[in-house]
């Protein structure tokens, strides 16, 4: 039975390379950044190139990059940082209601510090309207935080208007990128980001590793406090072995974008347009353009998602049905009812995201057993 891997958006596979690197760093290279003999002096020299591989991703200055362990402490570090930092100016701040739960729930912890909080809507394909969010502004609005790419939907958001915006304000203007970075083209200077979240798992590299781009002139409170790594805003020693990974990933993201991602597209386009023909009352959740190309999330009418993913999963496919982070959840995707689905029709739909390893007779196998799959689901 063939085993095929459509969860790219939970995480991805470590590349070979990748691992080599990591478990070098981890036996041979193991040295502390922090001291001062041969061991620690390369152990920063490989930091430091790390930086600067994952700086040449975002077209960021490595100076303004800060190594985190994943995209939830790079949420939270921005939002809360930002909130203390500017607390004096202001404590308004806006959001959308489909943002992952990291930079959700640190925004709705602010309420709880008297911060007043402003959660946008979204239109049915899952976006944020630039008209409405421009009307949401005060004279107390001190940081927009709006993800880049939806993790469940893969809803594109216009990130470069609310740049603009926020810009022209004076405003803070935070991305979570973790499912953009490595997926589409990103440029902090082109989106006028002040801050932007990334991963390393979701690009091929190891897990409990990510950044938060911070530029130059942005204030920042750290949420920790010990021996200054990081400029201080992420103290503690390095994880040396991981943070290599990440720069060796990003790398190789960077080089494979523009081949990649057109692939990625054709045989997203093809799971859809397959699926659609061959499965009645199906439909697509989100745009059919404007989303990223790895993202392919449908609804099946009368089927709910939990079963299939079960009856998908003894046929060696790997799905979801929603974010990684709440997959044990029996609650619908907070984002497909911000879209304006019934709690129904949320819990009938299916998350596919691509990724390096799939192809065309992967997804011609998938075509193959999931309509007979829904007949049965159906029937019951």
């Amino acid at each position: 039975m063939p085993k095929v891997y459509l969860d790219h958006s939970a995480t991805t596979p470590v590349r070979p390379e990748v691992a080599r690197l990591v478990l070098e760093y981890m036996t041979e290279k193991f040295g502390n950044p922090s001291t001062l003999y041969f061991y620690g002096r390369d152990a920063k020299k490989a930091l430091e190139k790390a930086r600067e591989q994952v700086a040449a991703l975002i077209k960021a200055d490595p100076a303004e990059l800060i190594f985190t362990s994943g995209g939830t402490e790079g949420d939270n570090l921005a939002i809360l940082g930002i909130a203390r930092a500017y607390a004096d100016k202001g404590r308004h701040i806006i959001t959308s209601a489909v943002e992952h739960y990291a930079a959700l729930e640190a925004c709705r912890s602010l309420e709880q510090q008297g911060f007043r909080l402003t959660v946008l809507p979204v239109d049915e394909d899952g976006r944020v309207s630039v008209a409405e969010l421009e009307k949401a502004l005060s004279s107390e609005t001190i940081l927009i935080s709006i993800m880049h790419v939806n993790n469940e939907v893969g809803t594109i958001q216009p990130v470069e208007e609310i740049g603009r915006l926020a810009r022209e304000r004076d405003i803070i203007f935070h991305i979570d990128g973790v499912q953009s970075v490595g997926k589409v083209p990103v440029d902090v200077g082109a989106l006028q980001a002040d801050l932007l979240t990334g991963s390393g798992h979701k690009i091929y590299g190891p897990k409990g590793t990510g950044f938060l781009y911070v530029r130059k002139g942005v204030k920042l409170a750290p949420l920790a406090w010990g021996g200054g790594q990081e400029k201080a805003y992420r103290p503690g020693t390095e994880n040396v072995a991981g943070i290599v990974g990440l720069g060796l990933a990003a790398e190789l993201a960077g080089q494979e974008l523009h081949t990649e991602m057109p692939r990625l597209a054709a045989l997203r386009n093809m799971l859809i347009q397959g699926l659609q023909e061959n499965i009645p009352d199906t439909a697509l959740n989100g745009p059919q353009v404007g989303r990223v190309p790895t993202n392919a999330n449908l609804r099946f009418s009368g089927v709910e998602g939990e079963a299939l993913l079960r009856a998908l999963d003894l046929k060696g496919i790997c799905a979801s049905s929603g974010s990684a982070c709440s997959a044990g959840a029996v609650n619908p995707s907070h984002v497909l009812l911000a879209m304006g689905l019934s709690r129904a029709e949320a819990k009938s739909s299916l998350r596919m995201t691509l990724g390096r390893d799939n192809t065309e007779e992967q997804i011609a196998y998938v075509l193959e057993q999931l309509p007979p799959l829904i007949e049965r689901l159906r029937r019951k």
